[in-house]
């Protein structure tokens, strides 16, 4: 998050104390889609937790490339969405294509959602909501080659670097970071 307004991230940490927010992944996400997100919540205040399908750790990815790994904290048999105050969607075309079939990441992200609470998606992380049938009705950004996908579930795609449509957050690539930081932690102080 770029620190441009010292007064500004002391009122968005304010804002964000004690919220936990649920990052679900597993191998193969797009590691900057973490990181940078992950440090930006945490900076403003927020508990981050990493959330996947097994227990250990997940591969982070860069572009095609191995990455860093990442010890999970909680596992899809454990979570619970009550425990959690938002959910943030990395994308990572491996990662997003393997939660789109998970059961529990689907019922997982409609908890969420059916509570009200925010989600901030990026990339390929929209994979999980249409398969979770969440999309129809909305308005959404992604990586490009999800337009198809999105609109087909029956979502209005748009090609902007940031879309916020009421408890949701979207972004389209590592690029719109900054753009998406920013409005997370507007919709997650919300």
């Amino acid at each position: 998050m770029a620190q441009t307004d010292p007064q500004q991230l002391q009122e968005t940490a304010q804002r964000l104390d004690g919220k936990t927010v649920a990052i679900l992944v597993t191998d193969g996400f797009e590691q900057v889609e973490l990181t940078g997100p992950k440090a930006a919540l945490e900076e403003a205040g927020a508990r981050t937790v990493i959330v996947a399908p097994k227990a250990g750790q997940v591969q982070g990815f860069n572009h095609v490339d191995k990455a860093d790994r990442f010890d999970v904290a909680q596992t899809l048999d454990d979570v619970r969405a009550a425990d959690f105050d938002a959910l943030l969607l990395p994308g990572g075309v491996v990662n997003a294509d393997a939660l789109r079939t998970d059961a529990k990441a689907q019922a997982f992200a409609k908890a969420i959602d059916g509570a009200g609470k925010p989600i901030a998606v990026i990339c390929h992380g929209g994979w999980l909501l249409v398969s979770a049938g969440l999309v129809a009705g909305r308005t959404l950004t992604s990586w490009p080659s999800l337009q198809d996908d999105l609109r087909n579930a029956g979502a209005n795609w748009v090609d902007q670097e940031v879309v916020s449509d009421r408890n949701w957050t979207s972004s389209r690539k590592p690029d719109d970071i900054p753009a998406f930081n920013r409005a997370a932690i507007a919709a997650f102080a919300g």
